[in-house]
């Protein structure tokens, strides 16, 4: 498929903005988060706080690494000269399977679209059908909560982007526990403000050991230029100030590595993703985003996120938006498990 029919086909997501924006959560910023701990992702660590974990068996991680490349014979995968990672690293030894959305809305993914119970029902038939896919890999089901929002109004302080109230953070938390080991991701859509300060009112969270993060190019938005009316981009500059911030974070807390997931489908969306820096507290993952049919998807993956290699891979399927063009169908556990990488980080909305 043309590289040019891939980008022009690709997710401009018009759902996040505008279906916030009845939602006002200004009131609560200030209450929420004040008593949110910041850190500087430049400080040093003292003697004190260096992290007492050792690295997981590198033997082992070695290997899995491997075989997730899948037999990818040109050099790209593996990544060479990555970092081993601590130990309670989650990958490669688990595939990450999780729902997405936001409580405020149904038309943003399963978690927020049902009632709890039934949403994990379902979660649970998809953990299923990976497990059988790829029985060498054991599956980590997940909650990827949508924290800060790309609005289609200004709010208060221009910055067109609504933060979540804490307590419905808190609920999703609550909503993880009721199934054994569920971790959870916060993910943040910046829109006029900046990562720099978003990121740390929600380090109250990321200091659980269950609790991850994601970040959204598409809404990053630069010059101005007002979510929605173009694909926005981080560089890997600022993909680097948040990886450092939780790698002080897992230092200082003694954490499990952080996963830290980048949504992708577009080349602009990432700029210069060679400089990436890998550390052995952070596992980066690089998700193709994008919807559509499968050879558009396809095509996506292989352009954005196998092309430009940087550490893990993920794969997002659109129960809705997938089934928009024939085949009319959502791509199958089977199916991916073929990529060169396999994706070790599966994300439904």
């Amino acid at each position: 498929m043309r590289l040019t029919k891939i980008v022009g086909m690709v997710l401009l997501a018009g759902i996040s903005i505008g279906s916030l924006t009845s939602c006002n959560s200004d009131a609560k910023e200030k209450k929420d988060g004040k008593g949110a701990k910041t850190t500087d992702s430049t400080e040093q660590v003292t003697e004190e706080e260096v992290n007492l974990r050792t690295p997981v068996d590198t033997a082992k991680y070695n290997e899995l690494v491997k075989a997730n490349a899948n037999g990818d014979t040109t050099g790209k995968w593996p990544v060479k000269n990555h970092p081993i990672p601590l130990d309670g690293a989650i990958l490669p030894f688990k595939r990450i399977v999780c729902y997405y959305g936001n409580l405020y809305s149904k038309k943003m993914g399963a978690l927020g679209e049902y009632e709890p119970k039934t949403m994990l029902s379902m979660l649970d038939k998809e953990v299923a059908k990976w497990e059988k896919a790829d029985p060498t890999t054991p599956v980590q089901p997940a909650l990827h909560y949508i924290a800060v929002v790309a609005a289609g109004d200004p709010g208060k302080d221009g910055k067109y982007r609504n933060r979540m109230p804490f307590k419905h953070i808190d609920s999703v938390l609550a909503i993880s526990k009721m199934r054994k080991n569920m971790i959870v991701f916060l993910d943040i859509q910046v829109a006029l403000s900046t990562i720099q300060a978003e990121l740390p009112l929600l380090e109250k969270y990321l200091m659980m050991p269950n609790v991850h993060l994601g970040i959204d190019p598409e809404f990053s938005m630069k010059g101005g230029v007002l979510p929605g009316r173009k694909i926005g981009t981080y560089d890997a500059s600022e993909i680097n100030y948040v990886s450092g911030y939780l790698a002080d974070l897992v230092k200082k807390h003694n954490l499990p590595p952080k996963v830290f997931v980048v949504h992708r489908f577009t080349k602009k969306m990432v700029t210069n993703s060679q400089n990436i820096k890998l550390r052995p507290e952070v596992q980066v993952v690089m998700h193709m985003d994008g919807w559509g049919e499968p050879d558009l998807k396809l095509g996506t993956y292989r352009h954005f996120i196998y092309g430009e290699p940087v550490q893990f891979t993920g794969f997002k399927l659109f129960y809705k938006n997938d089934l928009k063009k024939a085949p009319n169908r959502l791509m199958t556990p089977e199916e991916l498990v073929k990529l060169k990488p396999r994706p070790i980080y599966i994300q439904y909305q």
